[in-house]
């Protein structure tokens, strides 16, 4: 088994052990002995239990991103494609934290430790949007000023909307399906858009 793969091992059975027992009540033995492992091997990948839960957050993050990255890639108009990576970055928190279990406790407790690892992701997320932004722009579609703000802006308001998303609290009992008309009038009148 490759040196990559052995650890994307290591790492997927640590994301379902922490899903099941929490962070606090899985040991690196449980790791080790789940993935079939020898504690040497799993020590020449982390450091730690807390370098593992990293990797962990860091591979769910991907998860996203590739998702991401594929809505940012379709052949769509921008103002459709920016909806579409606000409905896509919600449901993939909101499925990322129901699918990991306990690990979702860990994830809202240690919130700085999230931040940390999540950072890249963030920056990508905000490259993404600054892309769609020039492209509407470029297009006569967006009356943007500022693309790096209004990407800054989109992101960020997207983070914070997160735990109520998750929780179902964002919209009163509205789907996707009957919120998204609502999302796009407030997304297309802060760009100049309307709705045609």
């Amino acid at each position: 088994m490759s040196i990559s793969k052995t650890r994307q091992k290591i790492v997927d059975v640590a994301r379902q052990l922490f899903a099941k027992n929490g962070l606090e009540n899985t040991t690196m033995n449980d790791i080790a002995t789940a993935s079939g492992k020898g504690r040497r091997t799993l020590y020449t990948y982390f450091k730690s239990k807390e370098d593992v839960y990293y990797a962990v957050i860091e591979s769910e993050l991907e998860r996203l991103s590739d998702k991401m990255d594929e809505v940012a890639a379709k052949n769509t108009r921008p103002q459709d494609k920016i909806i579409e990576l606000i409905y896509t970055h919600l449901s993939m928190i909101k499925e990322t934290v129901v699918r990991n279990g306990n690990l979702r406790a860990e994830f809202f407790r240690n919130i700085w430790m999230v931040e940390k690892v999540r950072k890249n992701f963030d920056e990508d997320e905000i490259e993404l949007f600054r892309k769609v932004y020039a492209d509407g722009k470029a297009q006569g579609e967006f009356d943007v000023d500022n693309v790096d703000l209004v990407a800054d802006i989109t992101h960020y308001c997207i983070k914070g909307l997160e735990v109520p998303y998750i929780y179902g609290r964002l919209g009163h009992g509205m789907t996707e399906e009957t919120s998204r008309p609502l999302v796009a009038k407030v997304v297309y009148g802060a760009l100049g858009k309307s709705l045609k």
